[in-house]
């Protein structure tokens, strides 16, 4: 590995240059944990179509405690991205330092949340059925939580240290690790035990410590420790710490509930007993991973950018990085739903299901390409808010536009049932209202400070 011991002017430029020198490692590194979803449906969908459709709530479920660390790994990336701008390189070490010490905190708590509250909730809104095998799974599957959250964290600071490319070491161990162990224990190969539902759990667990791993060699082997001092001190650090959770929890809570709203989808789902209608479900989570992990680099890039603007003072700058970064990422999304929409059989087929599954899951992998497509759009003009650290603009943002989704759902799926397709027509709604009041509240400039702008 080259070494990163030079300091490097942190600060970003508004052109295409820029964004895809940020966006497509990201990118890269998104693709990776998504490929590795897609490939533990795969197996799980060759293993029996019940295991197929409760991969669909289970992986939901742990969703919702991977997209809090999220939120606090953007959180920490606007952190470091405005001290970047502000040429403030010598606080990266104490921002990782408390991002990792509240990553951790929060790790724990998620853990004993599904080990101790988890059962009852699920038991009393589960399919009796898929209970036992749903709880089984989370029971090992969260245990990988503390290696995701410091994983996380350390791609936030590769990220606003603009060395993005070294992303992609870690997620690709991650990625072939996780590939290789689902190959051997869901359905026992090579003399290892055939695990099953339970061996997806412990393949994504190791993968995740894999990662972790990687991420730290990579901090050490390219001198990005040694330049930045980083991992040195922990100690509390009072000011740093009400930065990064006056930014998160927001944050957090709006990721936390956008994705509990996607949990209840999939219950309603479930509560119909439709098998078939359950596994098209999880397959359609897979596709929207896939589709939106060019979604997510460009979202993440957007908040970056705007972030490190901030810092540098050059707010008159943010609207057109904010537009420039949403016509990537929309040219990307209808490059790959294309792709996809023109090939959908190809798509269907990996799952290893029969032509009726492919039959019912045309219509609405349609309607989910035309979600995409929406949030390819919408996603970018609400990072560009989270980059301003009007955290808690996002936050009532996320909250109006959940509760319009909520409605629209428990229409079409319990009282007006006319088809999945049309239920999942709920991400068009949500991701809508999203752009609408996100566009309205960016326009109207009221997140600018007072500060003089830099000519």
């Amino acid at each position: 590995m080259e070494s990163a011991a030079a300091f490097k002017d942190l600060k970003v430029q508004v052109t295409n240059r820029q964004i895809m020198s940020i966006a497509l490692p990201i990118t890269l590194a998104i693709l990776i944990p998504q490929i590795n979803m897609l490939t533990n449906s795969i197996f799980l969908g060759r293993l029996d179509i019940e295991s197929l459709g409760n991969a669909g709530v289970t992986g939901v479920f742990y969703l919702i405690f991977a997209v809090a660390g999220h939120g606090l790994n953007n959180a920490l990336q606007s952190v470091f991205s405005r001290h970047a701008g502000a040429d403030n390189s010598n606080a990266f070490k104490t921002i990782l330092a408390q991002g990792i010490r509240i990553s951790l905190q929060f790790a724990v708590a998620g853990i004993v949340i599904t080990w101790f509250i988890a059962p009852f909730i699920l038991k009393a809104v589960a399919d009796p059925a898929a209970y036992p095998q749903e709880i089984s799974f989370l029971k090992i599957r969260i245990l990988g939580l503390p290696f995701l959250y410091l994983f996380q964290m350390g791609n936030a600071f590769l990220v606003a240290s603009l060395n993005s490319r070294w992303l992609m070491i870690g997620f690709i161990c991650e990625a072939s690790v996780n590939i290789l162990l689902d190959y051997l224990l869901i359905q026992g190969r090579f003399g290892f035990p055939a695990l099953g539902f339970n061996g997806a759990a412990i393949a994504s667990v190791i993968a995740e410590a894999v990662g972790l791993l990687v991420v730290l060699l990579v901090l050490y082997k390219t001198g990005l420790k040694k330049q930045y001092g980083l991992l040195q001190k922990f100690k509390y650090d009072k000011p740093i710490t009400k930065q990064i959770l006056t930014i998160s929890a927001p944050l957090m809570l709006q990721y936390v509930i956008s994705v509990t709203t996607w949990l209840v989808f999939f219950i309603l789902i479930e509560a119909r007993h439709d098998k078939v209608a359950k596994a098209i479900s999880n397959t359609m989570r897979n596709f929207f991973g896939l589709i939106g992990v060019f979604v997510w680099a460009f979202a993440g890039t957007c908040n970056t950018m705007v972030s490190n603007l901030m810092g540098q003072q050059r707010e008159d700058k943010v609207l057109e990085a904010i537009t420039r970064i949403m016509m990537w990422s929309v040219a990307f999304c209808v490059l790959m739903c294309s792709l996809i929409n023109l090939f959908p059989e190809t798509f269907f087929s990996l799952f290893g299901q029969d032509h009726e599954f492919v039959r019912q899951g045309i219509p609405v992998i349609r309607v989910v390409s035309i979600g995409l497509l929406f949030m390819s759009i919408a996603n970018i003009w609400l990072n560009g808010v989270t980059g301003t650290a009007k955290t808690r603009v996002n936050l009532l943002i996320e909250i109006f536009a959940i509760t319009v989704y909520l409605v629209y759902t428990w229409v079409f799926m319990k009282l007006h049932y006319i088809s999945l397709a049309m239920a999942w027509s709920n991400e068009l709604v949500y991701w809508s209202t999203i752009f609408l009041m996100s566009f309205l509240y960016l326009r109207s400039g009221k997140w600018k400070t007072k500060v003089k702008m830099q000519k």
